[in-house]
């Protein structure tokens, strides 16, 4: 059972949910730039949580399925097809054998998630399918590349009359501001620049990618020179480099770094920034630590009831369809 690589989009990558526990060997997480995006679609097919699925960024790839085969696609709005007919995200889609997915360009967000029923076969690395461009573990797709798929169970073809609605898992208005918690070197800049953090607009330079966002706009000066041992960072912390221009670090961030760390991102709103693609204004509003634990954890008490309402769905449809 495989999927051909007609075409292989601008940046199409295998991830699943990350590669933990090796960053004091100076290995990253990687994984997903939009988590909550594929966690959706792995549940849409019947996968696990942790299953590898394509990222697609900008512009997709073109795939053709060999065999028979359930998929589902969300995240970003791409302009795709499916055989002659357009293809809808948020749902699952059986497909027949020999059937061509043909996703174009992004016509709203950055990222799309492409999950298959059984899952894309890759050799882990450390434990994990993630490609990680930056470090060299794995690789972005390429044309006349095949893609392994592993077992699943029969679905029924009542799986593609209900979808998702989107609107409380896809954010990509580029006018909403991106929640910012204070860094540790927050008061090392000057008073200008801690007010231009949160009150000034920036843009996300053409130059980011998913190591991380560089921001254009004021540049942010520190009120006295600091001289920093190099500190681990996470998804999200926000940067000072000498040049005066923040950068917002992403999936795969480097584990350590010098420059200060004049921010962080709220771990609920990375998903909406993963969506933000190069040229959209960007503002930060700050935010407390209560606070945004708090949105953190209500998004995940959400997210569970919808995944486990999915896959108590998708029981019945079975049942009703008499498999297993």
């Amino acid at each position: 059972m495989s999927v051909a690589v007609l075409k292989p989009g601008l940046l199409t990558t295998l991830q699943d949910r990350g590669r933990h526990g090796y960053a004091a060997f100076g290995v990253g997480h990687a994984g997903p730039m939009d988590e909550v995006a594929l966690r959706l679609a792995n549940a849409l097919v019947g996968n696990a949580d942790e299953t590898a699925v394509l990222e697609i960024t900008l512009t997709g790839p073109r795939l053709r399925f060999d065999t028979d085969a359930v998929i589902a696609l969300t995240g970003a709005d791409f302009d795709s097809r499916l055989g002659d007919a357009p293809f809808a995200g948020w749902r699952a889609v059986p497909v027949p054998a020999g059937t061509v997915l043909d996703l174009a360009r992004a016509r709203r967000g950055t990222r799309a998630y492409l999950a298959i029923a059984g899952g894309f076969r890759a050799a882990p690395v450390l434990g994990s399918a993630a490609t990680d461009v930056n470090a060299g573990l794995g690789a972005p797709l390429h044309g006349g590349e095949v893609l392994g798929i592993g077992q699943w169970a029969s679905v029924p073809a009542s799986r593609a009359t209900w979808s998702l609605d989107p609107r409380p898992w896809f954010d990509a208005d580029p006018h909403r501001p991106i929640r910012l918690l204070r860094g540790r070197h927050f008061d090392a800049l000057d008073a200008r620049s801690r007010a231009a953090l949160f009150g000034a607009p920036f843009r996300i330079a053409a130059d980011s990618n998913r190591v991380g966002y560089r921001l254009d706009g004021e540049r942010l000066t520190l009120a006295t020179p600091l001289e920093i041992v190099s500190e681990p960072l996470a998804f999200g912390t926000v940067q000072l480099p000498p040049g005066g221009q923040p950068i917002a670090l992403m999936a795969e961030h480097p584990v350590t770094g010098g420059y200060p760390r004049i921010g962080q991102v709220a771990a609920v709103d990375l998903p909406r920034l993963a969506q933000r693609r190069p040229g959209d204004p960007l503002r930060f509003a700050e935010i407390g630590l209560d606070e945004a634990q708090t949105r953190y954890l209500r998004r995940e008490h959400e997210l569970t009831q919808l995944l486990d309402a999915i896959t108590a769905r998708l029981g019945r449809d079975r049942g009703r369809d008499g498999k297993d």
